[in-house]
């Protein structure tokens, strides 16, 4: 019933009621009561209830007491703290001041009869504002008031710098000690604020020798002068410089009598060309003057102007003469440069005029040179096909003569007709390949070109060169794949060959192989002939070019310069090592196909290693052939094998001879040119087409683009290019016949 939390004296007047309520009830009880015994009885229990009450009563009463004891010695001391410090302080408990010290209360006389405890803060603030011993405030009552109220409890403490009358200045800390309480805390800092103000006076005053000793030793003439047109501060350049007297700059002199005298005096010529006045209207509308004027004495001086904040103006002078004299100087000499330069542009510009006719001239001689080039290119490009077959029909005819006159009296002319033609054939490959590759529109296609397949090539046509003379021609196989061109890469690799086993003697050996270079290929030929001398190194990729240790009748040099000259347009890097009576070594440098392997098990042509070609050729072959020459020969030499030939000169007369038979043939042999526009892909084409089925086919052809290769690998032909080699013809044609034998219904 009674709450320990509230005052003592509540709890005292809590107690009393209680006993006086149950005094009443024991009254009451002892007048009703039943009994004398029960009313004795209740008497006594209620006695020792009263007892009880009363102790807790004088208990509480003692305590309270010495709470209050408690509470005066703490107001007691908490004065006597307050009345010991130096600066005023003031307590403001849920808004209302609750004490303060006397030196607060002091502080500002005419309202200290107002500071009494209960008094608001915001009230105390207005009074302090309102004294007449308050000078300046540094802030706002109000503005620092509502700051302290919204920091939190114990944050930092909001000042003020007040200012009273006799030069006195204090410092107000305002404070949250707790939700509602508030201590303000007044410094006295008069000796520091006097302190500061005479240093900082003391600091001006070191400040204005220091500015006025720069301003003396300064190499410009500088004058201020007041908003009012007098003369404030000056050096002794700027009298100098302007040549003036000293009574004319003296302390409060005016600014328009100094140009007056300026000018009446003519100390600048400009002075009586320019009106004074309007000088200082520009400067007084743009707030800056800039001029170089020409003093009396013949020197040029530079004349600022500027309009500083107060409104005064800074006049600067610069001495310029050495300057303008330099820019005279630079100037007439810019002069004379410019009249040089003119000359000299005169004469560029006949010069350039003579010039552009001459490269108009060389223009036009380059036309023609190239016309001519082009010219040559594509005669000697539609002279192949017919160059090279009668070659083709030859070598076919010499074929067929070699195998009837084995065993005559002729093999040996017939022998040396066959190396004949076979030289006449080089040479003419040499030519084309030269001008194909001189020529202007020449077009190298690079693709992934598989080494294993040209060096495979390579060796079965040389094979039979090198077992004639006796050399031992060597190829480690390598499937890798290199970014070249097919044609002329093949060309390179055959010329260098060829080269080996020219000039390795009997009992010799030439070898092919790849080398791994980082990520190129090198591709190398070696030999163990007569080997190259170190000054011949350099000059045999040259055209006619041969070494001196070259027997004559050996060629006539155009080998290496192709393939020096193929590596060049198709960026690979050709090298030599040799050396004399130990043998030579080629190399080609070329990069390889990016994310192909190398996988030895990989095969990069779909023929064979070896087909059988000893028994006869028992095969039906369709030949067309529009030169009768060639067909007559080609003719002659796969009966001469075993085959039954059908010859047709067009695809029409090819035909006729599919349909005589009744059946599709076991192989088409096709030129590509034919009579009347037509092409060998189409007359396949129309065989395969007659016949239902897709008849195996091979193209002979002095096409050596890859625009033909790459067609007969998409129509399912292969392409041999004449003069036909038939070391390469018969088992190319037997494995045609055996592994692609033609199924019905795959027609093209």
């Amino acid at each position: 019933m009674i709450d320990p939390d509230e005052p003592l004296d509540i709890q005292l007047a809590r107690q009393a009621k209680i006993i006086d309520a149950l005094m009443r009830r024991a009254n009451r009880q002892h007048e009703v009561g039943s009994s004398a015994y029960g009313a004795f009885q209740s008497a006594i229990a209620l006695q020792g209830q009263i007892w009880a009450k009363t102790r807790d009563l004088e208990r509480t009463t003692d305590e309270l007491r010495h709470a209050r004891d408690d509470t005066l010695r703490m107001r007691k001391n908490l004065a006597d703290a307050l009345a010991a410090m130096d600066g005023g302080v003031a307590l403001f408990t849920a808004g209302r001041l609750e004490v303060c010290n006397d030196i607060f209360q002091a502080l500002l006389p005419d309202i200290s009869e107002r500071l009494q405890p209960g008094l608001e803060i915001d009230a105390c603030f207005a009074a302090m504002a309102d004294s007449l011993y308050l000078v300046t405030v540094e802030g706002s009552f109000d503005t620092a008031l509502a700051q302290a109220r919204r920091g939190r409890v114990g944050a930092s403490v909001v000042s003020l710098v007040i200012e009273l009358v006799g030069d006195r200045w204090y410092q107000i800390n305002l404070q949250r000690t707790s939700a509602e309480n508030m201590v303000l805390l007044l410094t006295e800092i008069t000796t520091i604020v006097r302190r500061n103000r005479s240093e900082k006076e003391s600091l001006i005053d070191r400040q204005a020798d220091y500015l006025q000793a720069v301003f003396e030793n300064m190499t410009s003439g500088v004058c201020t002068f007041s908003p009012e047109g007098e003369v404030m501060m000056y050096n002794q350049q700027f009298r100098q410089l302007l040549g003036l007297p000293y009574t004319m700059l003296q302390q409060g002199s005016d600014l328009h009598r100094m140009l007056d005298f300026v000018a009446q005096h003519a100390l600048i010529t400009e002075a009586e060309n320019f009106d004074i006045g309007y000088w200082l209207e520009r400067l007084e509308r743009q707030g800056r003057l800039r001029r170089r004027v020409r003093h009396a004495t013949g020197r040029m001086l530079d004349l600022h102007a500027h309009r500083l904040p107060d409104g005064g103006v800074l006049l600067e002078l610069k001495d310029v003469t050495l300057e303008t004299r330099a820019t005279v100087m630079l100037e007439n000499r810019v002069a004379e440069r410019t009249t040089e330069l003119t000359h000299a542009n005169a004469q560029l510009r006949q010069q350039f005029a003579e010039m552009a006719r001459v490269e108009e001239e060389l223009r036009v001689a380059k036309e023609r040179a190239e016309a001519a080039v082009s010219s040559k290119t594509r005669f000697l490009a539609a002279a192949s096909h017919d160059l090279l077959q009668p070659i083709n029909a030859a070598k076919l005819l010499i074929a067929t003569l070699k195998d009837s006159a084995a065993e005559s009296r002729f093999a040996p002319m017939i022998e040396r007709l066959d190396g004949s033609f076979a030289s006449i054939e080089q040479l003419l490959h040499s030519l084309l390949d030269i001008s194909r590759l001189d020529s202007t529109d020449r077009a190298l296609t690079p693709s992934d070109v598989c080494l294993g397949t040209l060096m495979r090539s390579v060796w079965e046509d040389q094979t039979p060169v090198a077992q004639r003379k006796g050399v031992q021609l060597d190829v480690v196989p390598s499937m890798v794949f290199v970014r070249s061109d097919p044609v002329y890469l093949l060309r390179s690799i055959q010329n260098l060959v060829v080269n080996a086993l020219q000039y390795t003697p009997e009992g010799g050996r030439v070898l092919v192989g790849c080398r791994r270079k980082g990520g190129a290929v090198e591709l190398q030929v070696w030999d163990t002939g007569i080997g190259i001398s170190r000054k011949d190194q350099k000059r045999i990729f040259e055209e006619f070019a041969r070494a001196d240790n070259v027997p004559l009748g050996s060629g006539v040099g155009l080998g290496l310069s192709i393939v020096d000259r193929t590596c060049r347009h198709l960026g690979h890097k050709v090298r030599v090592r040799s050396k004399p009576g130990i043998g030579s070594v080629f190399s080609v440098e070329m990069e390889a196909a990016a994310g192909r392997r190398m996988e030895p098990q990989e095969r990069c042509d779909t023929a064979p290693a070896k087909v059988e070609t000893e028994a006869e050729m028992d095969h039906l072959i369709v030949v067309i052939e529009n030169d009768p020459d060639v067909l007559f020969a080609l003719t002659g030499k796969l009966e001469q094998w075993g085959a039954s030939v059908f010859a047709a000169r067009s695809a029409a007369e090819a035909l006729t001879h599919v349909r005589d038979m009744g059946m599709a043939p076991d192989i088409v042999l096709a030129d590509y040119q034919l009579d009347d526009g037509e092409t060998g892909d189409r007359a396949i084409a129309a065989v395969r087409a007659e016949c239902g089925v897709r008849v195996p086919a091979i193209m002979i052809t002095a096409d050596r683009s890859n625009a033909l290769l790459r067609r007969g690998a998409r129509e399912g032909f292969s392409v041999l290019t004449k003069p036909v080699q038939l070391s390469r013809l018969r088992p190319l044609i037997e494995w045609k016949v055996r592994w692609q034998a033609p199924e019905e219904g795959t027609a093209r």
